[in-house]
């Protein structure tokens, strides 16, 4: 299986992402995500974990499952929060032996209604774990946050931070975001900190206006008002949102592209429809 850091090295990478279904209906759709979006042969793809190991064995069972039956190459999301340091070191051993190659290492937020803790502090932490765990044989990615980590108390510390987490991984995928200038600029901020790990940046197409600004509350990305004015216009309109959203991420992707971003990663929520319009859309041929 191909190891991420490899994949960007050799050129410009595609890559998908989907979160583990809480039900059997969401597990049937996210096969039917996946049949449609295979043919397009993603460079990777990626399964998030939820909020203090609440999708542990889901998870994993995506992630091996994909691995086996298919021929997209997976990574896995794991966070350090809510696990000891034993716990975390006896998941990566299980990926490590069941031919996972590519992780991403997150320190992770708290969960609701638990009392978080973080016997590994750092997503370094967590990284420097899976060297230990994996002997080499993971590539180690991280987050990234192009206009800061909302807990970060100034945008200086932030990229101090996140320079300091690239130099020990192989690469970095970002939060989504909407302006383009503002992923240039953390890449510009983290060279000028000597750190020139590739970066991928993250996507995600609003299919829900509502849903959209939630998440962007929470990662602290910026929803522009002119874009937010635009869409609620038409929130009535489930096909005119997507249409909106499809056209505008194109254009995000197409500029990230011109300016020489190392890739594109769409944030899919387990959809495949406007991940494949906007494909089509950029002209993207089919890699598999």
């Amino acid at each position: 299986m191909p190891r991420i850091d490899q994949l960007l090295a050799a050129g410009t990478t595609y890559s998908f992402e989907f979160f583990p279904p809480q039900t059997d209906a969401g597990e049937r759709k996210l096969r039917n995500t996946l049949n449609e979006l295979e043919p397009l042969g993603p460079s990777f793809v990626s399964v998030t974990y939820g909020a203090g190991g609440s999708t542990r064995e889901r998870t994993h069972r995506i992630v091996v499952d994909m691995l086996e039956r298919t021929t997209m190459t997976p990574m896995a999301h794991l966070t350090a929060v809510c696990h000891t340091r034993d716990e975390l070191a006896a998941i990566l051993a299980r990926y490590r032996d069941a031919g996972v190659q590519n992780i991403l290492a997150l320190r992770g937020d708290a969960p609701q209604d638990v009392h978080p803790f973080w016997e590994l502090e750092r997503a370094v932490d967590l990284v420097e774990l899976a060297r230990e765990v994996g002997g080499g044989s993971f590539a180690v990615g991280v987050a990234a946050h192009p206009e800061g980590h909302p807990l970060s108390p100034d945008l200086a510390m932030d990229r101090r931070h996140l320079a300091a987490k690239l130099r020990v991984a192989d690469f970095g995928v970002t939060q989504f975001f909407f302006a383009v200038e503002s992923y240039l600029a953390m890449v510009e901020e983290v060279a000028a900190h000597g750190c020139d790990t590739p970066i991928v940046p993250g996507v995600m197409p609003v299919t829900n206006v509502r849903q959209i600004e939630r998440f962007a509350q929470l990662s602290g990305a910026a929803f522009p008002v002119a874009l937010a004015d635009r869409l609620h216009a038409v929130e009535d309109r489930p096909d005119e949102v997507r249409r909106i959203g499809v056209e505008v991420a194109t254009e995000l992707c197409q500029r990230l592209l011109d300016a020489g971003a190392p890739g594109l990663h769409f944030y899919t929520l387990n959809s495949s429809t406007a991940t494949r319009e906007i494909y089509a859309n950029l002209g993207l041929p089919a890699l598999a």
